[in-house]
């Protein structure tokens, strides 16, 4: 009895399996992936989905500093001197060779922002579409909405509920 103490997440998928297999309703319905594949594919796409819209606030910064440079440099004599970090390495230019290129590049990086905007919302959709499939309740939701009663029943049963099929619960 102690050993299964010690190693709570075989216990876990010991009990989640065996549970599918004594429900033959269940086990019928439920011939995809497994309760854990599931929360796990679901968790990964969130990862995915929040390191999209950290890559998408970092290069909003970029492009916040490449405004506030454009803008300061619009205001020089274009033949005056200026430094500009290549890969690493400072480079001598004119403000006149310099200023274009950082507009090019802030253009670029408004591209990238507007494409990664897109695959974020292509990310969300695909979430929704999968936990709608899967019928995964996050912690903490529906207790406003009307499905209280499903909520409830879920969460008591820590995503095996009955009445609401084969869901997930998800953290």
């Amino acid at each position: 009895l102690g050993s299964y103490w010690g190693a709570p997440s075989k216990m876990a998928a010991n009990s989640s399996n065996t549970g599918n297999k004594s429900s033959s309703s269940g086990g019928g319905k439920q011939s995809g992936p497994s309760a854990e594949q599931v929360v796990a594919t679901f968790q990964r796409m969130r990862q995915e989905q929040r390191n999209m819209a950290s890559k998408a606030a970092e290069l909003e910064m970029d492009i916040n500093e490449h405004s506030l440079v454009i803008e300061t440099l619009k205001e020089v004599d274009p033949s005056r001197k200026c430094f500009r970090l290549v890969g690493g390495v400072l480079v001598e230019r004119t403000v006149k060779e310099v200023l274009p290129a950082l507009e090019n590049n802030k253009e670029q990086i408004t591209k990238l922002i507007e494409s990664i905007n897109t695959q974020m919302q292509a990310k969300g959709r695909e979430l929704t579409e999968y936990r709608e499939r899967y019928n995964i309740r996050l912690v903490g939701e529906g207790e406003g909405e009307g499905q209280g009663q499903s909520a409830a029943s879920s969460s008591n049963s820590e995503g095996g509920g009955s009445k609401s099929g084969a869901g997930v619960l998800v953290s």
